[in-house]
């Protein structure tokens, strides 16, 4: 596994370890392609009722099983496991993995990794392997200069799925709706206010607007050195801004600090 951490010196030890990752599947009629994503429980103290890509925070769990890898990078590959659970966790995919994958056994395998709160007891029952290489790094926010309940540094990856047919189903814990829409659809959607995201969602789903097909976003990821990207707050003849640096592949690098949902 390549290393894609090389900006973690910049970003310091204080934020709490998170992988999500952004999942793509074809669209009919040769639209652009569908990401899944799921609205969070209003009741959560870090994004409640917001739209946002599947993931949470890296456990202890995902570094045991990482240490058992041979991948040159046990930190680079607990993220990826963190990814590829959580998404097991909240939407049932089985992502990342390898083996007799069918729905039903993934549908058991969810209720086993919920249960044991760990993904390597469910590759020990049904024989999966981990396939580490389908998660291509994308991105890695760390707003730790932002007046938050919980800071998260996350990294964001890039999964395709392919094919639509696949089934889904919502956690019904942390989220309560999952959907399939294009970036530029996610987008509309949140100026209507049929959805709510927070200003690191709203950045990706402008970046990956720009993309006609899974290959498309790959090829612009790993084109685009990885920086650890730290918002900040500038101030300019509009007023008070929100910004990140320009050189990391986003086509909108600043808004209106009063325009920017921040968490």
């Amino acid at each position: 596994m390549a290393e894609t951490n090389r900006d973690a010196r910049d970003s310091g030890q204080d934020g709490i370890p998170a992988a999500t990752v952004v999942i793509f599947r074809r669209a009919p009629g040769g639209s652009p392609p569908e990401i899944l994503m799921q609205v969070r429980n209003r009741k959560l103290a870090f994004a409640g009722g917001m739209a946002v890509f599947p993931g949470g925070r890296v456990d202890p769990s995902d570094h045991e099983l990482a240490r058992t890898l041979d991948t040159g990078d046990p930190d680079e590959a607990a993220h990826r496991i963190a990814a590829i659970r959580e998404t097991l966790e909240e939407t049932g995919l089985a992502l990342g993995l390898r083996g007799d994958i069918d729905a039903a056994r993934a549908a058991d395998a969810r209720s086993l990794v919920i249960a044991e709160e760990r993904l390597a007891p469910v590759l020990e029952r049904f024989g999966w392997s981990l396939a580490l290489e389908d998660l291509i790094p994308f991105a890695r926010w760390f707003p730790k200069n932002e007046r938050l309940s919980r800071v998260f540094d996350t990294r964001f990856y890039l999964a395709d799925l392919g094919t639509g047919a696949v089934e889904i189903a919502v956690d019904a814990g942390e989220n309560t709706r999952l959907f399939w829409t294009s970036a530029a659809d996610a987008l509309i959607a949140a100026d209507r206010g049929e959805i709510d995201v927070i200003f690191p969602t709203r950045r990706n789903l402008e970046r990956l607007a720009q993309f006609d097909s899974f290959s498309e976003a790959r090829a612009h990821a790993e084109a685009t050195p990885m920086r650890t990207i730290v918002p900040f707050i500038e101030e300019s003849p509009q007023g008070r801004s929100l910004c990140i640096p320009g050189d990391c592949g986003y086509p909108v690098t600043s808004v209106l600090l009063d325009e920017a949902r921040r968490g």
